[in-house]
């Protein structure tokens, strides 16, 4: 089975489209329901949010694992000019979102545009012992309104309101083979499991053990997969490998992941995936991440569930950040895990 990169573009791409910011999930889980209808896979949809393919097969099962949901902002109160106070959902640090273009998405199904702007918001009429303070969700960071606002009760007018979930724009670009955008984590990584999954349908391929592909659509905030099907033995996270200054990781590879800021992964199925990189000839290398990371395996393992797991991805730099990968490091995730499962 080989790697269709045009393919995982599109449906990258695909995926980007479509806002999903932790909890709000409805028009990515549409979009999800709708491929796999048209790839022809059975699912189910959790109550929460959150979709379950079986890829068919039979015996212990093994989930595969990659998340849609988005880090973001959520406004927290109008301001007296009618610009928005905000805090994060999920991971999401000020100086890593500060003049990004926004989608204010309200109760009413009301969508507005905005920036998110420091405050003061420009240099030329800012004391200089203020430029250099850090921005700061609490204190001078606001969303202002494409909108002819000037009190609170103007925004008030609009139907907006606090707990209205506000989406970063992604801003996909494609150079050289390098991928990027917003959302790298995890929507890359779920574009690469969609990819192989058309695969196994056209090739009419049957996976020799029973495999679940799981998009889950809470990873951000801790409790993705904290539900599996009762015959799910082992896990297989797919998810960004962070690059840095003393991290293995590299946009072109894969990373297995040996342990991240809770736990090691399972040293057997860990073995099993690095044996299956060296036979299958896939670039790789394994790597650690502290103290700021996890993936939905821990999940699953900190919610009870009797289970082996293990975590793969491409590297990809400036995580929770404008993210870059590799189209390479998108196929040695492929290459690993098609490995894998069809061992």
């Amino acid at each position: 089975m080989k790697f269709n990169s045009d393919r995982c573009i599109e449906y990258f791409q695909k995926l980007l489209a479509a806002d999903s910011m932790t909890g709000q999930y409805e028009e990515i889980q549409k979009l999800l329901c709708s491929m796999l209808d048209e790839m022809g896979y059975a699912y189910q949809v959790l109550r929460k949010g959150g979709v379950i393919a079986d890829l068919g097969g039979e015996g212990n099962a093994l989930a595969v694992t990659a998340h849609l949901d988005d880090i973001g902002l959520m406004v927290r109160h109008i301001n007296a000019d009618g610009t928005l106070n905000v805090c994060a959902v999920g991971g999401l640090y000020p100086f890593y979102c500060m003049t990004e273009n926004v989608r204010i998405y309200t109760r009413e199904g009301k969508i507005y545009t905005g920036t998110v702007c420091r405050t003061p918001n420009s240099i030329h009429v800012t004391e200089e012992e203020l430029r250099e303070v850090l921005p700061d969700f609490r204190k001078n960071v606001c969303v202002v309104l494409d909108e002819d606002v000037t009190c609170a009760k103007d925004a008030e007018k609009l139907g907006i309101a606090t707990g209205d979930m506000i989406a970063l724009e992604p801003r996909f670009v494609q150079a050289n083979g390098y991928l990027k955008s917003r959302f790298v984590d995890d929507k890359a990584c779920a574009a690469v499991l969609l990819d192989f999954m058309q695969a196994l349908k056209e090739e009419q391929i049957t996976p020799t053990k029973k495999v679940y592909a799981y998009f889950a659509l809470y990873e951000e905030i801790g409790h993705g997969t904290s539900w599996l099907p009762e015959d799910v033995c082992d896990m297989l996270a797919l998810d960004i490998a962070p690059t840095g200054p003393d991290q293995n990781s590299d946009e072109k590879k894969v990373t297995i992941f040996a342990k991240d800021s809770r736990f090691p992964y399972h040293w057997g199925m860990t073995n099993e995936i690095r044996e299956c990189a060296v036979k299958a000839g896939v670039d790789y290398v394994m790597d650690i991440f502290t103290p700021h990371y996890g993936t939905d395996c821990d999940t699953s393992i900190v919610a009870g569930h009797d289970i082996r797991h293990a975590a793969i991805g491409p590297g990809t730099a400036n995580s929770h950040g404008y993210e870059r990968t590799h189209i390479e490091g998108l196929k040695n995730t492929y290459d690993l895990m098609a490995a894998y499962i069809l061992q």
